[in-house]
C-alpha cells in the first residue's frame, strides 16, 4: 500500500511548468507540429501545452489521444495492430509525444511503435512532466517539467482535475 509522502507540485508550480515547456516547444519545433498525448493523464497535459502555445503564438499545435496498450510489450493480451486511429496526419510532421511521468521507457516505446503504425513523422519529440528515471531503455524527453529522482519503492502521482478533482503532483512510499 502506498501512502503519501508529500506533494511536489501543486496547481500554480504545475501551470508554470507547463507554460515553461510551452515556450521550449515554441522554440525548439521545426516545421509542421502535432501533439499526441498518451492516455490517460498525457492527454490533458497536451491540451494544456498547446492552449498556453496558442496564447503565446496566436496559433494551437493540433492535439490527438494516443492509445499505447496494444502496443506494450509487457502484456499478455497483446495484439498485432497493422495501424494506429489517431484522427490526425502525422507523416512528415514533427510528432511531439506528450506524457505525465517517464520512467522505465516502455509506455514511450510503446507510443513510437503506435506513431510509425500511423505514418512516418518527421521527427518525434518528447516531452514529460516528471521524469523519475530508472530506464529500462534509452529514452531522454527532450522537454522535462522536472527531474525527481525515486528509488524503486515509491511512486510519482499526476493528479489531474478530469480524473481526480486535483492537480498537484505527489510522491507516494510504501508503508511498513
Amino acid at each position: 500500500m502506498y501512502q503519501q509522502k508529500s506533494i511536489l507540485m501543486d496547481a500554480a508550480a504545475m501551470d508554470r511548468t507547463l507554460m515553461r515547456i510551452s515556450h521550449e516547444i515554441l522554440e525548439r519545433c521545426e516545421g509542421e507540429c502535432v501533439m499526441l498525448g498518451i492516455r490517460s493523464r498525457g492527454l490533458p497535459l497536451a491540451e494544456q501545452l498547446s492552449a498556453n502555445i496558442e496564447r503565446v503564438s496566436g496559433t494551437p499545435i493540433p492535439v490527438a489521444p494516443l492509445d499505447v496498450r496494444c502496443f506494450r510489450d509487457d502484456r499478455p493480451d497483446r495484439s498485432s495492430p497493422v495501424s494506429a486511429e489517431l484522427g490526425i496526419d502525422i507523416t512528415g510532421k514533427t510528432v511531439i509525444l506528450v506524457d505525465d511521468v517517464l520512467f522505465t521507457g516502455r509506455t514511450i516505446r510503446a507510443a513510437m511503435d503506435a506513431v510509425i503504425a500511423a505514418g512516418r513523422p518527421n521527427a518525434i519529440r518528447l516531452a514529460v512532466l516528471i521524469d523519475r528515471g530508472h530506464r529500462e531503455l534509452p529514452i531522454r524527453p527532450d522537454f522535462v517539467g522536472k527531474n525527481v529522482p525515486t528509488s524503486r519503492k515509491e511512486r510519482i502521482e499526476v493528479r489531474l482535475p478530469h480524473y481526480d478533482n486535483a492537480k498537484e503532483v505527489a510522491i507516494l512510499g510504501l508503508t511498513e
